[in-house]
Parts: C-alpha cells; structure tokens; sequence
C-alpha cells in the first residue's frame, strides 16, 4: 500500500484562513501555514502535492491581547487530513492556548474508481483507472501501483474518481478455526515460528487465538494465508 509522499506543496489559503486573520492577524496565519507545510513534508517519503487548508477558531473565543503569539504542532499530532495547530500566548496580560482544525490533502498516484462502484462490487482491472488523488483522507490505506486490489469486493460504496482504500474492502479470511497455522513472533532484529491451531477465523489484519502443541495459548493478526503474527 502505498503511503503519501512528498517534494513540492501548495498552501491554499481559503476563507475560514482570512476571517481569522482579525483574531491572529495575517503574519500568524502565514507562519500557521508554513509550519503545517514543514510538519506535512517532514512526515512524508515520496513525490507528492500537499494542500493545507487552514480552518477557524471557535468564534465564542475572546483572546485578549497578545504580544508574542506562538504556533506548535501539539504533540502526538499527525500533519494528514483533518488536524489542528496549537496557538499560544507567550507574552500579554492573560496567556491563553487554543487549537486550530485544518486539514491537510496529499495528492499522489494510487487505484481510482473509474465510475460510481456500489458494495458488493468484485474489483476487476477495468474498475479501476491509475491516478493522482488524496490519499490523506480517511477510511484506511490506499494501494500503490503494483498492489492494485483485483478480485477484492466492496463492502461500500466508491464514487468515480475517489481512491480505493482499504476500509472499503471485505476482510480477507486467510483460515478457519482449527486449521494449522504458521504463527510467527517478531521481536527487535529477530523473528522466531512455530506451528499451532488456530481457536477462530482467521480475518485478514484482525487478532486470533491460536493453541500451541504444548497447551500454551497467543493471541496474533492474521496476516496471511494460515499465517498469524505475535509482536514481542
């Protein structure tokens, strides 16, 4: 699957950016831009286009007067589709900190519908066309160019245009309850394997149960036909 990437962005300055300008003034938006552009491209691998729209603060604020204003990625904020900035007063008569939503697009090449695809589609190559869209929306990953989703069925439906992704696909079940199953332990620079029984159905990325010979029992994902992975 293919994740956002990216050398070049556009900053689109929208509406809800200038209304606000009376609240922080334009020198504040524009730096609230640049340091979600920075954030946006720090985070990504691969040639990309990104967009960031500012969005406005709560129109019931009543921030007093600042007069150094500061701009911060709060922590554990992820630059990619909706988000927010954190604003904060350094220096004034009453310091205040408020959050900013904006959202950021990334536009890059990945599986499209070619039309509207209702649930209950099984994709074939004809569904599907190569383009450029965002891929920082929601609903899971998109796939990259040789990973395209063939013979997967919808379980929602895809408009024309908008990018497969992997929430609007059916769960793989790679096997059933008591079928034999390679269960792998992956820890930091090594991997062990053992062989057991799986307890459920196995469905592609979700945990199972799975008995060992010795009575000892893991719980993993299932990531592949008859295969369950354990993180150490």
């Amino acid at each position: 699957m293919l994740r956002a990437a990216g050398l070049a962005a556009a900053l689109a300055l929208t509406g809800g950016a200038q209304a606000q300008e009376s609240v922080l003034g334009a020198e504040m938006a524009q730096r609230l831009q640049s340091l979600a552009q920075s954030a946006a491209l720090a985070s990504l691998a691969q040639p990309a286009r990104v967009e960031v729209e500012l969005g406005t603060l709560d129109p019931r604020l009543r921030l007093a007067p600042c007069r150094q204003i500061q701009a911060y990625v709060p922590n554990g904020a992820k630059m990619w589709g909706r988000t927010r900035l954190g604003v904060r007063c350094l220096e004034g008569e009453r310091r205040w900190n408020v959050s900013l939503p904006l959202r950021v697009k990334v536009f890059a090449k990945a599986w499209a519908a070619v039309a509207d695809l209702p649930a209950g589609t099984e994709l074939t190559q004809d569904k599907l066309r190569w383009a450029e869209v965002d891929i920082a929306g929601d609903g899971g990953a998109v796939f990259g160019a040789d990973q395209a989703p063939l013979g997967r069925t919808l379980v929602r439906t895809v408009e024309a245009g908008e990018p497969v992704r992997s929430g609007a696909l059916k769960l793989r079940q790679w096997f059933g309850p008591g079928e034999r199953v390679l269960v792998m332990a992956v820890g930091t620079g090594y991997a062990i394997s053992s062989e057991g029984q799986a307890m459920g159905v196995g469905l592609e990325g979700q945990e199972v149960r799975v008995r060992f010979d010795n009575g000892r029992v893991a719980v993993g994902r299932a990531v592949a036909e008859r295969r369950v992975e354990v993180l150490l």
